[in-house]
């Protein structure tokens, strides 16, 4: 009985502190890239201009947390020391690119995109995985699960669509725009799926080492573009007049870190059904809070397909996490 009541402990700690990190996390997302900011600009005969835009440092606001997992991560592996990592750097350096891509897209598309829709959007990844597994996999997956990824996708239509098109306000002249980046993010996250199932398969990283090293690979890269472009140059200059900007990234890439810590232990005690199930859920409430803090209002429409979108992965966690020992039947 004791032993039961720890394991209830934990499993409630850990699932409140993925509810409360990942929450807090997408209220502060949504605040920094969803505000309205002043960039000052310098052209090319020296005169100074001003003007008003969302949160240009996608760059910047990716690498941050790429670099915070990185060292939350070391930390870690500090206390907790594990055997050494076998897994190839061509591999790790390779994941991380579309790693880095994948959240990359889905930051840039709240530019266009209420967070909401982010949301559900990046909660269809069942889908890439399925087809990339049928075309480049060479995988069969049962009736089941493409019944509940057909659920999925016949949720997030519902909730995309939008009404009244004829009538769009300025702010969304540039519709498709945002969409078509949660689709390249959706890919980017099958690819990455596809890559860490071939590094497990091979190596069997763990969660931690494998938290560290494509944060650590991602933040080089990362770097090295900022550095290139010049962004690091306008964010530094953006940020002297800014100050409030930085505590900001700071506090969104540790919810990050910490979320994935929570995430990490989760799965080891509890294994990937009820860590699918919490993630889910998880999502689901951030919805809610994004409606209730910043008013982003849903047609009954797009609840409808919220809902069949979260019901559909929760169909697929229990019945694909359920039926271990039939896998080898159904994948060849």
């Amino acid at each position: 009985m004791k032993a039961d009541s720890h394991q209830t402990r934990r499993f409630i700690f850990y699932a409140l502190g993925i509810f409360t990190t990942y929450f807090y996390f997408g209220i502060l997302l949504e605040k920094v890239t969803r505000a309205k900011y002043e960039i000052e600009t310098v052209d090319s005969e020296g005169n100074r201009e001003i003007s008003t835009q969302r949160f240009p440092f996608a760059i910047t606001l990716v690498c941050t947390q790429c670099f915070i997992n990185y060292v939350v991560a070391r930390a870690a592996l500090y206390i907790w020391p594990q055997s050494a990592d076998q897994t190839s750097k061509l591999y790790y350096s390779s994941v991380s690119v579309t790693y880095l891509l994948a959240m990359l897209a889905s930051n840039m598309a709240l530019q266009w995109v209420p967070y909401p829709t982010q949301v559900v959007g990046k909660s269809a990844k069942p889908i890439p995985v399925l087809v990339l597994g049928v075309l480049v996999g060479r995988k069969s997956y049962t009736l089941k699960k493409y019944l509940f990824v057909f659920i999925i996708v016949l949720g997030v239509v519902l909730f995309m669509l939008k009404d009244n098109v004829a009538s769009s306000t300025a702010e969304d002249s540039g519709f498709g725009v945002g969409e078509l980046l949660l689709i390249l993010s959706l890919v980017m996250d099958g690819l990455t799926g596809a890559i860490q199932e071939r590094i497990r398969a091979e190596s069997k990283p763990t969660g931690l080492q494998m938290m560290l090293m494509q944060n650590g690979w991602s933040s080089l890269y990362l770097i090295a573009v900022m550095l290139i472009t010049g962004e690091s140059v306008a964010f530094l200059q953006y940020a002297k007049e800014n100050v409030s900007i930085c505590s900001a990234l700071l506090f969104i890439g540790l919810a990050s870190a910490l979320g994935q810590l929570f995430i990490f232990s989760m799965v080891s005690e509890f294994g990937p059904l009820v860590l699918s199930i919490v993630t889910t859920t998880r999502k689901f409430f951030t919805v809610l809070g994004s409606v209730v803090f910043f008013g982003n209002t849903l047609t009954e429409r797009q609840w409808i397909g919220a809902f069949l979108v979260f019901f559909g992965l929760f169909l697929d966690a229990y019945y694909a996490k359920g039926r271990p020992k039939k896998e080898k039947d159904v994948v060849k």
